[in-house]
């Protein structure tokens, strides 16, 4: 396993996991089940004309649930996750930053999407894994907390001397946990993220009413 890179580590952990729970568990995502969630991550990668409207608001991102929808009544959840555990096909997901950036991400959430539903909590990871979701935390955080307004925000790897602002203003709000709680945060699980939010009253307030995520 640690020869492999880190989001095909997750992708395959996510997959032995649905398939120990069954397709009908839930998910943090409301109103999906493992099911909903497989064909999820099948449509992201394999359907070229609804995957990237998934992205995009409005009727794109419409259109794409209805073909995600489609996809899960029509397809059996074991061979969803056959799909899924086979790799991403050939094509822009098996780009190098692609697969460091956008697909671990997509992953490791998904993964603690199933994990946290089914009372699993957070995960000890290796090293090479809270490194590599700090430096995507620091790449994605601005864009992720784009909807954030009235205050800055500065996020914090607890217990070290990492810290990056991901959006200016007065006053600050600080974000402080391990990497992969700090991505679920941004990501816009705040109430399944073990984050710690400080700062003055305003500002933290501000955080709290914010949705976070893409």
């Amino acid at each position: 396993m640690a020869d492999l890179l880190l989001d095909m580590q997750e992708r395959r952990e996510l997959c032995d996991l649905v398939e120990q729970l069954g397709p009908s568990v839930p998910t943090l995502i409301e109103g999906w089940t493992a099911h909903d969630l497989a064909a999820h991550l099948v449509l992201r990668e394999r359907d070229v004309v609804a995957g990237p409207c998934m992205v995009l608001p409005g009727p794109f991102e419409r259109f794409a649930e209805r073909r995600r929808a489609r996809l899960a009544q029509r397809t059996n959840f074991t061979r969803l996750v056959g799909r899924i555990r086979s790799g991403p096909p050939i094509g822009f997901f098996r780009i190098g930053w692609v697969r460091s950036l956008a697909n671990l991400n997509e992953f490791f959430v998904h993964h603690e999407d199933v994990r946290r539903a089914n009372n699993q909590g957070p995960r000890s990871l290796t090293p090479a894994m809270d490194a590599a979701l700090w430096r995507n935390v620091r790449r994605g955080g601005r864009y992720l907390s784009r909807r954030l307004q009235g205050c800055g925000l500065e996020i914090e790897w607890a217990g070290t001397n990492e810290r990056v602002r991901v959006q200016r203003g007065e006053p600050t709000a600080r974000l402080s946990g391990l990497p992969g709680e700090l991505l679920l945060y941004v990501f816009g699980r705040q109430p399944a993220a073990q984050v710690e939010v400080s700062g003055p009253p305003e500002a933290v307030a501000a955080v709290h009413r914010t949705h976070f995520g893409m």
